[in-house]
Order: C-alpha cells, then structure tokens, then sequence
C-alpha cells in the first residue's frame, strides 16, 4: 500500500472516531452525564423489578384506562349493565346500519343474544367447527368474510394495553373477530385485567396439550399502511370494533 493510501484511510479512521465520540457525548449530555461511561452501568436485579409484576389497579380505573387506551385506537367503547342493554345496543346498531349477514361465536356468553337475534330478520350463523370437516369450515370461513358484522366474548382485555385477547376452539374461530366488516366484542367486567403479563403467564403454566390452537390480541380496527405511510383502516380485517363492557 502506498503511504498516501495509508495516510488517507488512516485520516478517515481518526474522523470516524471524532465522529464516534461526538455522538456518544450528545447522548450522555442528553443523559446528564459529563461523559460517557466507560464500563457498563451495574444491574443489582435480574429480569423485571417489583413494581411490573403489581397488578392491583383498581376496578374503575381498569375500565377507565382500558377504554381510554382502546379509543386511542380507534375503537368505540361502551359500558353497559347486563347483557340485556347490549342487546338493545346491537339490535339498533343493526338497524341503523341495516346489517342483513351476522356471524356469533358459539359461546355460552352469548346464547341468550343469539336467541334474541334467531328471531329477528337477520341471517345469522352461529360458528361451530366441531366435526364439520374441510368443506364445513370453509363454509364457515365464507359466511365470516361475507358477514356484517361479528360478535365474540372475548376471554380477557388489557387495561394497560387497549386489547382484547381471543383464543381459537372450534367454537371460538378466529374468523369472526378477522372478517367481517364490524367486530362487537361482549367482555364480561370480571375479564378485565390491568397489565397483559396477567393474561400470559397461565398460559406457561398449561401443558401442551391443554393450550389453546391460537392466541390472538385486537387493539382497535384493522389498518394498513404502504411504504409511503398512507394509513387505510379497515383493509384486511374489520375497519369498525365496538368494546361492550358487561358490569
């Protein structure tokens, strides 16, 4: 190597450093520290610290910050008391918006709702794979996609995080929360959780074979976005979600 080659790559190695130092001391003045440091900070604890694994929010302020978090979202959130105003609530979200295709879970939750709606104008299907085979479930899959509107219970909803969290069973399929064009979800107060480490961590505790087929968190409405960060809701999943709070 020539010695102007050497001295130039030698000159880019000392501004690459100038650089390097400049960059490390605008972050540690954004830190408050004279200078950076040099050894890695101690780490007195292991894993998460005591605070994260307190989950006694109290029961209003769960409800007020899941809601809060889920509207962020783009969610609509409701409180209601029984599952006789929810009803009352999706028979005239149903007329007002002159749903004719409505897809429910099979869930005991819900029966009485789906007794109420079998006698109404609607078509309902009531989603069961159990023992349908292929031909069955993608019948199924299509009366999801074509639905107006589909309403689960969901199993839990996070304070912290404005989610729901679904599991998969043959009475449970995900299509219905995935598909049609508005998600009504009935969460029953009880199911509502401060943090979502409260949701996982009985999950670690069940043997394989007792785990739910999927685990499935809805924070608000589908959205998309291209390279051009163009936001578009409602693409690929419902573009409306409703979070019916039972107390």
């Amino acid at each position: 190597m020539a010695k102007s080659d050497a001295a130039f790559l030698q000159k880019l190695h000392q501004e690459a450093l100038k650089d390097q130092e400049a960059f490390f001391a605008n972050i540690s003045n954004r830190l408050g520290r004279t200078k950076p440091l040099q050894t890695a900070p101690a780490h007195p604890m292991k894993g998460a610290p005591e605070f994260w694994e307190q989950v006694d929010l109290p029961l209003e302020q769960r409800i007020q910050l899941f809601m809060t978090n889920w509207q962020k979202a783009g969610g609509h959130a409701k409180r209601l008391t029984g599952m006789a105003e929810a009803q009352a609530f999706i028979a005239n979200f149903i007329a007002l918006t002159q749903a004719k295709q409505i897809i429910i879970q099979d869930q005991s939750e819900l029966e009485i709702l789906r007794m109420e709606l079998a006698e109404s104008d609607v078509d309902i299907c009531v989603w069961n794979s159990e023992g349908v085979g292929a031909q069955g479930k993608e019948e199924l899959i299509a009366k999801a996609a074509g639905a107006d509107i589909g309403i689960i219970a969901a199993e839990h909803a996070v304070a912290y995080t404005g989610s729901l969290v679904v599991t998969s069973a043959p009475t449970r399929g995900r299509s219905v929360s995935l598909l049609p064009t508005t998600l009504i979800a009935i969460i029953p107060v009880e199911r509502l959780t401060t943090k979502l480490g409260e949701v996982l961590m009985p999950f670690d505790e069940l043997e394989m074979k007792d785990r739910p087929a999927g685990i499935h968190f809805i924070s608000g409405p589908s959205r998309s976005a291209d390279i051009e960060n163009d936001l578009t809701i409602g693409v690929h999943g419902p573009g409306i979600v409703y979070a019916l709070i039972i107390e």
